[in-house]
């Protein structure tokens, strides 16, 4: 034996007389080593158990497992749902029809006998009846009216009466006389059409639209030739007031901006008030007119500047105030008048359950038997592409007959947009998948259903997105989702005059009943008890959403647009303005929970509470925001405002451009 095997036979037999603790490394790989022998015992317990059939079960067993209900993942450690107080409301209403008609007008034969023949419409609503005769008398006036309620003919009949009283005759080459501003692109083809059919007796007055996604060099030649009744987005309008030296407001009387309050909010009082300044710089006095369902504290500002000693119509009000005195109230507490006929109600969901309990319902409206029309917002553009694709390829491959399902954002082309809108207005039922373009304004026939599958930002919108329902005194329904964390927001709605009734959850998932393709492994006799029922219902659920959840992991592709999906729902989350943060707070979100209701198994990566990562910051840089604090709030507040003014951007803003579209292109 060598020296060296000696000393190390001693240091052995020294070590082992010490009798040392083993070291923490040693005592982790004894247990290492352990686990995995026992997992490697438990697959081959496994392995021996399916190769070698079961016997029978005693009678015993099979009692006791029938007594069990088993309970679904996709329903367990969810947040309790709180039981929903209705608060006492005293709902604002507005009578729909006058007892006048359009011929007890002093209006133009002709122009009575258009709206009697090509609109349909012979009878005036109350704020027509209110708003046309002081328009003719040549006031100014701001006018409120309830969603739905023809407010469109109210500025359109007035201009087409004294535009042809015009003598001698309006030609082409006068130029604009009236300017009619719009906030969305849909509503300045819906507007440009009213005027289209209204003029048809009237062939020498043109009408024209400049909207964005049209190309820049048609709309030139159009302003070339003649325009008399202009309709206009404004990005769009101040685009060409830049850059087209044809275009001329020297001749301008009129000029009317309809949905006034989204027109100057989102940043567009900067347009306002260069196309404000282009009238004011030549032309006649004209005559201004502001409407909209709602009107806020900005739309004062608006008012000192353009418009002289107006006209306030307000039919919700106690009396309209005929001296010229405008009474604009604050948002928050204002009361707003919807429909009468709008039956509004509230489903509360938990996050997990949300994509399962929005695809039950869609399955019960649009069944053979119904001819439903239903409207789905949605905070994103991504998160509309998201759920058009996945109910495309997952509800509809087992739909009979073929579902209608569209989707509608502003991030489309302008060609798609068009296509969809006239479709949707011409379909006897389907679905619509979109964001708040679509929200303001249009006239969408026979809608029965408006599901906000995400809350809106505030009561206002709230009031524009169930206003595409219960039009012209008809029927119409809303539906509302929220989460066991956000049910103060129907307290918030109450201030306002909105009350909602409550929905059960399991009331909608009930309609998978009547669909076997969904149904569960599980042989319970549902008609026994009240919780078989309820089981089988959670079976159904959760197989349709391991639908969902297969297909979204099925390629990259769909990964990605569920991730980015959620992503952009996260940044709308955190854009909720202070006084909505006690009903929306983007910490009270349970982001696994949130993957969930996207069809994702778990929460990406990297998700931060706002949805993105903040990178780090210099300490100079700190420092100097920490002495200006008001650089860090503008910027916070810029970055929220340029969020949701996506939707209804000119396409001028500087940032990154997109790849593809030619320089210049406004995208209103």
């Amino acid at each position: 034996m060598s020296s060296t095997d000696g000393q190390l036979c001693l240091n052995i037999s020294m070590s082992s007389s010490v009798a040392r603790p083993p070291r923490p490394r040693q005592r982790w790989g004894q247990k290492k080593r352990c686990r995995s022998t026992d997992m490697e015992a438990g697959l081959v317990a496994k392995q021996r158990r399916q190769r070698t059939p079961e016997g029978p079960r005693s009678g015993k067993d099979d009692r006791k497992k029938s007594d069990i209900i088993k309970t679904s993942s996709l329903f367990k450690h969810n947040p309790l749902v709180p039981d929903i107080s209705r608060p006492e409301v005293s709902q604002v209403t507005e009578k729909i029809f006058s007892s006048g008609s359009f011929s007890d007008l002093d209006l133009h034969p002709h122009l009575v006998s258009t709206l009697n023949k090509v609109l349909n419409v012979s009878v005036l609503t109350s704020v027509q009846e209110e708003t046309i005769p002081v328009l003719l008398s040549g006031r100014d006036a701001v006018v409120r009216s309830q969603t739905g309620s023809g407010k469109t003919l109210c500025y359109a009949v007035p201009v087409i009466q004294k535009l042809q009283e015009v003598q001698p005759k309006v030609q082409r080459s006068d130029g604009p006389l009236a300017v009619v501003i719009v906030p969305t692109r849909e509503l300045a083809l819906q507007t440009f059409q009213t005027f289209q059919k209204l003029l048809k007796p009237f062939t020498w007055i043109v009408a024209g639209v400049l909207m964005g996604g049209e190309k820049r060099k048609a709309e030139k030649a159009r302003i070339r030739k003649g325009i008399n009744i202009l309709v206009s987005t404004p990005g769009r309008l101040v685009d060409h007031i830049k850059h087209t030296l044809n275009i001329s407001f020297s001749a301008v009387r009129w000029l009317i901006l309809d949905e006034a309050d989204r027109i100057l909010d989102l940043g567009f009082e900067k347009d306002v008030t260069v196309i404000l300044n282009s009238l004011n710089s030549s032309g006649p006095a004209r005559q201004n007119v502001l409407l909209s369902a709602t009107l806020t504290d900005g739309v004062t500002r608006l008012v000192d500047v353009c418009l002289k000693d107006p006209v306030s119509i307000r039919l919700s009000a106690p009396a309209s105030s005929q001296d010229g005195e405008l009474t604009v109230h604050s948002e928050h507490g204002q009361g707003f008048a919807v429909p009468e006929e709008l039956s509004q109600s509230v489903v509360v969901v938990p996050s997990k359950v949300r994509l399962v309990v929005l695809a039950a319902f869609i399955l019960d409206k649009c069944r053979s038997l119904q001819e439903n029309k239903v409207i789905i917002f949605v905070s994103s553009c991504e998160g509309v592409d998201f759920l058009h694709q996945l109910f495309t390829s997952v509800l509809l491959t087992n739909h009979k007959p073929a579902l209608e399902l569209l989707r509608l954002h502003g991030n489309m082309k302008q060609e798609e947009r068009s296509d969809v809108y006239q479709r949707f207005c011409s379909a006897r039922s389907g679905v619509l998948i979109c964001t708040d373009v679509a929200a303001r304004g249009l006239h969408l026939p026979q809608v029965t259903w408006i599901v906000q599958y995400t809350p809106p930002m505030a009561a206002v919108d709230y009031v524009h997105r169930v206003g595409r329902t219960a039009r012209i005194g008809g029927a119409g329904n809303s539906l509302l989702f929220l989460t066991p964390a956000e049910t103060t927001f129907i307290s918030e709605l109450a201030t306002h005059n909105i009350s909602l009734t409550e929905v059960k959850m399991s009331d909608i998932l009930s309609s998978l009943m009547l669909d076997d393709t969904y149904k569960g492994r599980g042989k319970y006799h549902s008609q026994s008890s009240a919780a078989a029922l309820e089981q089988e219902k959670r079976e159904r659920a959760t197989v349709l959403q391991t639908n969902f959840e297969n297909f979204v992991h099925s390629s990259e592709q769909t990964l990605t647009a569920a991730k980015t999906a959620l992503q952009s729902f996260l940044r709308a989350y955190a854009t909720y303005p202070p006084h909505l943060r006690k009903c929306f707070h983007i910490r009270a979100l349970h982001l696994g929970h949130c993957a969930k209701s996207f069809g994702l198994r778990d929460a990406p990566r990297g998700l931060s509470a706002a949805g993105m990562k903040t990178p780090r910051r210099r300490t100079g840089e700190i420092r100097a925001r920490k002495r200006n604090p008001a650089e860090t709030k503008a910027t916070a507040s810029q970055r929220d405002m340029q969020l949701l003014r996506s939707e209804f951007s000119s396409g001028l803003e500087g940032g990154t451009k997109r790849r593809g579209k030619k320089r210049g292109t406004a995208n209103d």
